[in-house]
C-alpha cells in the first residue's frame, strides 16, 4: 500500500511505507549507509553520526547501525548525499531503477535496499516485493532445514530402533544366562545347607562330647583337690616337727656360740693388758722398707704451686667431671648466647646439644642442659641427643630458678658441677654445695674436643 504526501503523482520522496523495513533490506541500507559513510566530511554528516567518522566500514555497521539508519529516515539530505554516493558505486543499479525496470537478476534484497536510498518513483512496492521475496525465500530455506531435519529424525530413530533390538536381543540372552546361574546358584545353595547341617549335627556331637569331658575333669580335680588338702595336712605337720628340731638345735649352738665368745673376750683382754704392761710401741717399720732401692725427690711447696690451674682452664671441668657420680648441669641460652649469639636460637640449641652429647660420650658424667621455656608459644619439638637430659623451664619459672631446683634436688655430697656466668646463679648454688664453672670454660672444653 502506498501513501503520497506533498509533490505530485510521481514524486518517489512522496511515498510513505506503511509497515517496518524487512531485515534482510534493513540491513543492505546499513551497508550501504555504512560504505558510502566515509566519502563525506565530518560538516556533511549528521550531529549524532560524527563520533562515529573515524570507525571502519565493517565497525561503523556494527556500532552505528540504529543511528545510521534512524538518520537516513529522518534527514532528507543526509539520504540525497548517501545516494549521490550510491549512485558512483553503482551507476548501473541507480540508473535501472530511475527508468522503473530493475535488472532481474539483481538481488531483490540489494534492489529494495537501494530503492529505500534512492526513493524512485515506485520504491514503496520494490521494498515491499522484497520483504515478500526475502519472506518467502526464509521460508522455503525453513522448510527446506524441516525436511532435512525430519529426514535425520527418521535416521537417527531408525538406528534407535535397531540398537533397542540388539540391544533387546542382548539383554534377553543375558537373562537366559542369568536364570541358568541362578539355577546353579540355587543347587549349590541347597547343597551348602546340607552341608550346615551335618556341620551342626557334628557340632552337637561334639557338644555332647565335652560336656562329658568336663564332667570328667570336674570329679578328677575334686579328688585332686581333696588329696592336696590331705597333702597339706601332712606338709603342716612335717614343717611343724622340722621347727622343733631347729628350735633344738639352736639352743644347743647357742650355748656353744657363747663359750666361744667368752673365750675370745678372754683372749683379747688379756692381749690388750699384756700390751699394756710390757709398753709395746706401735710399729713404725713396714717390710716393704727394707728393701734396698732408690726413692724419688720430694716435691716442694713452690712445686706444688706451679701444679694449680688457672680458673678459665679446661682441665678444671675435667678434673671436675672425672669425679664419681659427677652431675654436669649447664645453662644453655648463658653457654650460647656466650659462645655463638648471631647463630638463631634453634641453630644454638642444637649446637650445644650436639657438643654436651659428645662430653658425656668421652666422661660418663650425668648431663643436664636447661633452656628458658618462659616465652615460648608452645612447647620445643626436638629429639634429645644420647646421654643429655633436656629441660624447659614452665611458665612464670626462669631457667635459672630451675637450675637451683636441680640443685638442691641432688643428695648432699654428690659433685655437681653447674655451667653459668650468672653471678646470682654461682652465688646461689655455691650456697646449696655445688660447684660453679664459666661458661667461657665449657666453651673451651668443647673447642679443644
Amino acid at each position: 500500500m502506498v501513501e503520497t504526501t506533498g509533490g505530485g503523482p510521481g514524486d518517489g520522496a512522496a511515498e510513505v511505507l506503511d509497515r517496518p523495513l524487512p531485515d534482510g533490506v534493513r540491513r543492505r541500507v546499513v551497508q550501504i549507509v555504512s560504505d558510502g559513510f566515509g566519502g563525506l566530511t565530518v560538516a556533511e554528516l549528521p550531529a549524532q553520526l560524527r563520533q562515529y567518522a573515524r570507525f571502519a566500514p565493517n565497525r561503523r555497521a556494527k556500532f552505528a547501525g540504529n543511528a545510521m539508519a534512524a538518520a537516513l529516515e529522518t534527514d532528507t539530505l543526509f539520504r540525497q548525499r548517501i545516494g549521490e554516493k550510491l549512485r558512483e558505486a553503482q551507476a548501473e543499479l541507480a540508473g535501472a531503477l530511475d527508468a522503473g525496470s530493475p535488472p532481474p537478476a539483481a538481488d531483490p534484497l540489494d534492489v529494495a535496499a537501494a530503492a529505500y536510498v534512492l526513493r524512485p518513483t515506485g520504491w514503496v512496492k520494490l521494498v515491499a516485493a522484497a520483504g515478500e521475496e526475502a519472506q518467502r525465500a526464509d521460508a522455503e530455506r525453513a522448510d527446506e532445514e524441516s525436511r532435512a531435519e525430519l529426514e535425520r529424525l527418521r535416521e537417527e530413530l531408525g538406528a534407535a530402533r535397531d540398537l533397542t533390538r540388539t540391544e533387546t536381543e542382548r539383554l534377553r540372552t543375558e537373562l537366559e544366562s542369568a536364570k541358568k546361574e541362578a539355577e546353579s546358584l540355587h543347587r549349590k545353595l541347597r547343597a551348602a545347607l546340607s552341608d550346615v547341617k551335618r556341620g551342626e549335627a557334628a557340632l552337637r556331637k561334639v557338644h555332647a562330647e565335652i560336656d562329658a569331658v568336663r564332667t570328667e575333669e570336674h570329679a578328677q580335680v575334686s579328688a585332686a583337690e581333696s588329696e592336696a588338702r590331705r597333702l597339706k595336712g601332712r606338709l603342716v605337720e612335717v614343717e611343724a616337727a622340722l621347727e622343733a628340731s631347729r628350735r633344738a638345735a639352736r639352743e644347743g649352738r647357742s650355748v656353744e656360740d657363747m663359750r666361744v665368745r667368752l673365750l675370745l673376750d678372754t683372749v683379747l683382754d688379756a692381749a690388750q693388758g699384756l700390751r699394756r704392761e710390757l709398753a709395746l710401741p706401735p710399729v713404725s717399720v713396714r717390710p716393704a722398707e727394707t728393701v734396698d732401692a732408690v726413692e724419688p725427690g720430694r716435691m716442694t711447696p713452690k712445686d706444688i704451686a706451679a701444679r694449680a690451674l688457672s680458673e678459665n682452664d679446661p682441665a678444671i671441668l675435667d678434673q671436675l667431671l672425672a669425679l664419681p657420680q659427677a652431675h654436669l648441669v649447664v645453662d644453655g641460652y648463658n653457654v650460647t648466647k656466650t659462645g655463638y649469639p648471631q647463630m638463631p636460637l634453634e641453630k644454638q640449641r642444637l649446637r650445644l646439644l650436639g657438643q654436651l652429647s659428645q662430653l658425656a660420650a668421652q666422661t660418663g658424667a650425668e648431663v643436664t642442659c636447661v633452656f628458658d621455656g618462659a616465652e615460648l608459644a608452645a612447647p620445643v619439638l626436638l629429639a634429645p641427643p644420647r646421654g643429655v637430659r633436656v629441660l624447659f623451664s614452665k611458665a612464670g619459672v626462669t631457667a635459672d630458678e630451675l637450675i637451683r631446683q636441680l640443685v638442691r634436688a641432688e643428695p648432699p655430697g654428690r659433685p655437681v658441677i653447674v655451667v653459668s656466668t650468672d653471678r646470682e646463679v654461682a652465688d646461689g648454688i655455691a650456697k646449696a654445695g655445688a660447684r660453679p664453672v664459666a661458661s667461657v670454660v665449657l666453651l673451651k672444653r668443647f673447642s679443644r674436643g
